[in-house]
């Protein structure tokens, strides 16, 4: 099917959750929709709070350019703009951009008659930075136990949080979330590897099938999920990586607040051992 034509099939009234026919129409390849208009709204306003924190900061290196959160002193509590209000405000703007983009995917889903699994997996990635920005600083009382907005200062974040724990990397959570992430690149890697290998066949050879495929892993490991399975695989890969990520980083602090080798203790402790 043409592209001109896959474009008229689709491009229909309805499917909307919000507003009727209200914005419902494209503008050129994109669809507009009402949360296409509130994510427009909460990136423009979140950008223009960007620019205005780095405007009254020290500096425009944009590695250097940093926008933190407020002070731990002020608990829960609304901050002054130039101390953790934009943090604030932009943090708020960030939600409403990425959740407006995900109803906005569910829209267009409605309207292809496809299941909801991409608005699904955006989710996802949001409820992690919704853990890191919002849950876990609610557990802990304070805003300013989120990360900083900025290159260098998040960096900074990340490492100081790490070392407040000793060894990160002993974080049961860590460790599934890491393997789950290398799981999913191991996964899709091989399956891109073996269609791209079917698809560009050696001169004289003809291009292979997806039984072709099926066989080879047949043969190399002795089971093929196939070609549907490998989506779904490489997708609950994906999601089951993010979620134990943020599994991981709420529990540091709300729930454990020592150094993470000192958690294995239990496994020295076992009977087992015993002489």
């Amino acid at each position: 099917m043409a592209m001109l034509s896959f474009e008229r099939k689709y491009r229909v009234r309805g499917g909307t959750i919000l507003g009727g026919d209200l914005f419902d129409f494209w503008l050129g390849p994109f669809y507009v929709g009402f949360f296409g208009v509130t994510t427009a709204f909460f990136a423009v306003l979140g950008t223009a709070m960007i620019l205005w924190s780095a405007a009254m900061g020290p500096t425009w290196n944009l590695w250097q350019i940093s926008i933190a959160p407020p002070d731990l002193s002020y608990g829960l509590r609304f901050a002054p703009m130039l101390e953790g209000g934009l943090w604030q405000i932009i943090t708020v703007c960030a939600l409403g951009a990425f959740v407006s983009w995900a109803l906005r995917e569910v829209e267009i889903c409605r309207k292809l008659g496809m299941g909801y699994h991409v608005p699904i997996a955006f989710g996802f990635a949001i409820f992690a930075y919704f853990t890191l920005q919002v849950i876990r600083p609610v557990l802990m009382g304070a805003w300013g136990n989120a990360f900083p907005y900025g290159i260098y200062s998040h960096l900074d974040w990340v490492s100081n949080t790490g070392y407040q724990y000793l060894h990160f990397h002993y974080n049961p959570a860590h460790m599934i979330a890491a393997t789950l992430f290398f799981t999913t690149t191991l996964a899709l890697s091989m399956h891109g590897g073996l269609v791209l290998s079917a698809t560009n066949p050696g001169r004289g050879e003809v291009v292979k099938t997806p039984e072709h495929e099926d066989t080879f892993f047949r043969d190399f490991i002795g089971y093929s999920v196939g070609t549907l399975g490998i989506h779904r695989l490489g997708l609950f890969l994906a999601l089951a990586a993010v979620w134990f990520s943020a599994l991981c980083i709420v529990i540091s602090g709300p729930f454990w607040t020592g150094g993470w080798p000192e958690w294995w203790g239990w496994w020295l402790q076992m009977p087992i051992w015993g002489k």
